[in-house]
């Protein structure tokens, strides 16, 4: 979980304290109802656990998803409700989640998805530089062996593994322009190729 996410619990957390102080300081209420909200505002503490530690989870499952059509070698990605794009590729056999970024110049890895992909972090060099909205932040060159979505794929693609703290890996320029074509249109992104392969 991330630290907002923590912050939310511990706010939860004294909330929850400060009401079950305020019950037991009201010297009217007996010891049975007591117990009944308690138990009533433990079982409300325990459903907000669960639901800001899977809020993540939940999001990623009902936002609308990318569509492949891969005899056509095209791709589309629906906007999502923040505004942004979001692919799903399959990175060395593991899928990866990435926000589409023509800001980027690169394909930039998390430290968690590098890491989910098997890439060797301990062997890393980290000698490049990028400028985050957070300063300037560690990248490490990799190579990819396999990049797909759907059928659609390209080998030994080349990244960069960020060393600072990122939400979500960045799909930047150097992946976009294997593409024919990129388009933006009804709140679309789709990419094209002419012969479906990379």
């Amino acid at each position: 979980m991330s630290e907002q996410d923590w912050a939310q619990l511990a706010f939860l957390g004294l909330l929850g304290a400060a009401l079950l102080w305020g019950m037991m300081r009201d010297k009217r209420i007996g010891l049975k109802k007591f117990l009944g909200g308690a138990t009533s505002w433990a079982l409300i503490f325990i459903v907000a656990i669960v639901a800001v530690g899977l809020w993540d989870d939940i999001r990623t499952r009902f936002e609308p998803q990318a569509v492949v059509f891969a005899t056509e070698g095209r791709v589309v990605v629906p906007r999502a409700r923040d505004g942004h794009y979001y692919l799903t590729l399959t990175v060395n056999g593991a899928p990866v989640r990435f926000v589409v970024d023509t800001g980027a110049t690169d394909i930039v890895l998390s430290h968690g998805d590098a890491e989910r992909i098997g890439l060797p972090l301990d062997d890393l060099s980290y000698v490049g530089r990028a400028r985050t909205a957070n300063g300037e932040v560690r990248t490490a060159p990799v190579r990819l062996d396999s990049i797909t979505v759907g059928s659609l794929g390209d080998r030994n693609v080349p990244a960069w593994v960020n060393e600072g703290d990122m939400d979500k890996s960045l799909l930047g320029m150097s992946y976009l322009q294997r593409w024919d074509r990129i388009e933006i249109t009804r709140g679309e992104l789709v990419l094209s190729r002419g012969d479906g392969a990379g």
